[in-house]
């Protein structure tokens, strides 16, 4: 398929590791070019250095998405850069932290950063002929069974999916589609199922057997999930979450 994203301008955050490194390798694969922000540096400029000699025009910025002029400077930057947006993908998570600045931490990385991000989007995405957002979620979000508990993680995640929802509604007549994509356990080196592998054998083989395709996710898989939303190929998706799962969630998805 065709995903006509060749020449589209797209953002990504915490872009250098993980999934949010998948997403960009897809999207620049497909023909994007990049504004990529991150808290490491080195990672980050390492990926750029991959993606030019692929041709691909790349600008990279550190920033923490929990600074919220920092977020808006770089959407600014990014779409000064790339001379426009047509592409906005909010990736950065706080991750299952723990202790007593796990809600605080989780609200500004996970759900205010999307906020941010998406408003200073608007403006330049409206000037889009194909302008779509896409937030990262996860299937925590509604699932109550392990590795899900009464967490901040899970909780602040509801709100980004529930966020993503409103705003898709809201901005349609503008012409901005918005659209969440929530994995399901998905392994990657240095990742949390990678360190739950080594360190709880026993409880990642619990959860790998309980995901009927019969092991975790890749990095990649959610990355062409992201990919195919954010481009004009999905262009009467808006206000939807896509779960990428391998069926590990066992509810009926109406």
């Amino acid at each position: 398929m065709d995903l006509q994203l060749t020449g589209r301008k797209a953002l990504v955050t915490g872009a250098s590791r993980g999934i949010g490194r998948a997403i960009a390798v897809e999207l620049a694969r497909e023909g994007c070019n990049l504004a990529l922000c991150a808290r490491g540096v080195e990672p980050l400029e390492a990926l750029a250095k991959e993606l030019r000699q692929a041709g691909r025009t790349i600008w990279t910025q550190a920033v923490d998405v929990a600074d919220e002029q920092a977020v808006a400077g770089f959407v600014e930057a990014a779409a000064e850069q790339l001379s426009g947006l047509d592409i906005v993908v909010s990736n950065v998570s706080a991750g299952g932290l723990k202790g007593p600045d796990q809600w605080r931490l989780s609200f500004q990385a996970d759900l205010l950063a999307f906020v941010r991000i998406a408003e200073a989007a608007v403006p330049y995405l409206e000037r889009s002929d194909a302008a779509a957002i896409v937030a990262v979620g996860t299937t925590s979000a509604f699932d109550t069974l392990p590795p899900t508990s009464a967490n901040s993680y899970a909780a602040v995640k509801a709100a980004v999916i529930e966020h993503a929802s409103g705003l898709g509604h809201a901005l349609a007549p503008k012409g901005i589609r918005v659209n969440t994509v929530s994995p399901g356990p998905i392994d990657f080196p240095g990742g949390a199922w990678d360190r739950l592998h080594e360190a709880r054998p026993e409880f990642y083989d619990s959860i790998r057997a309980r995901i009927p395709i019969g092991r975790l996710g890749r990095a990649e898989e959610v990355a062409r999930a992201v990919a195919f939303l954010a481009s004009p190929a999905a262009s009467f998706c808006n206000a939807v979450n896509l779960v990428v799962d391998g069926g590990f969630v066992s509810r009926v998805q109406f």
